[in-house]
């Protein structure tokens, strides 16, 4: 039972803190599970853990959610944002072919590409922000980025991040945007994941609440935190650190 915590606790920091970091939640949990044999391991408990992400990405941002009278046009537009992505995860997840990209070769080579592509990107001047700048035009092209992130290692943040600063967003306002359309895709992954259940005896224990509970956590505090560091400081140190993840898969890899 203990093992049990220690393994939920691991994925649900991994969930919570990667799913909104530029450094891709689906690489982490790939990794760890080719790495180690865990025993917690279900397609219930990512349903689960996306779940937690999504409820406290809506809890953090509840106030322009629910204010439709002055966000309904911001509102439209992150829907209108996520239709490329949805689309694209039906084609790939009914076809199959999505979980034949979940090997590590893969992983280690976008890890490292778009990692350079986010240092580039993040080196593009301020000038636009939200309230004024956002359109049809720029969300389109950000969503139309967000569709690699169905690559493991892309990172659905860091490529979202990587189209809104060539966009010339402020970073604040580029992370914003990421997340809110963070919120059409945790809903359409954990869509996928239930519609897939419905062919399974279906249990819901304490492991299942567990993993809710702490992805929600892990979710939120990295939400609130990465706002405030992304406010002071750029986004290199997610660039360094995907570089060194990189290099290590390259040395695992081919050494």
């Amino acid at each position: 039972m203990l093992q049990e915590f220690i393994e939920i606790l691991i994925l649900s920091a991994i969930q919570g803190i990667s799913e909104f970091l530029p450094v891709s939640s689906s690489a982490h949990l790939i990794l760890v599970s080719s790495f180690y044999n865990l025993k917690t391991g279900s397609l219930l408990i990512d349903i689960s853990l996306h779940l937690g992400s999504l409820l406290a990405i809506v809890f953090y941002f509840r106030k322009d959610l629910f204010d439709l009278k002055n966000n309904k046009k911001f509102l439209q537009l992150i829907i209108i944002g996520s239709i490329p992505l949805i689309i694209f995860g039906y084609i790939l997840h009914s076809t199959e072919i999505i979980y034949l990209l979940r090997n590590i070769k893969l992983i280690a080579w976008t890890t490292l590409f778009f990692g350079v592509i986010l240092f580039f990107s993040d080196q593009r001047k301020i000038e636009k922000n939200i309230s004024t700048n956002l359109n049809i035009k720029s969300i389109i092209f950000i969503g139309l980025f967000q569709v690699l992130a169905l690559i493991p290692g892309v990172s659905r943040a860091g490529i979202t991040l990587t189209a809104a600063r060539f966009l010339k967003f402020n970073r604040v306002d580029a992370s914003k945007i990421s997340f809110l359309l963070s919120i059409p895709a945790l809903s359409g992954a954990s869509f996928l994941g239930l519609k897939d259940l419905f062919n399974q005896t279906i249990e819901i224990n304490y492991l299942i609440l567990f993993a809710i509970f702490l992805s929600f956590l892990f979710s939120y505090i990295t939400v609130k935190f990465f706002l405030i560091y992304i406010n002071r400081f750029s986004l290199n140190i997610f660039v360094i650190y995907r570089v060194l993840i990189a290099v290590a898969l390259f040395i695992v890899i081919y050494y």
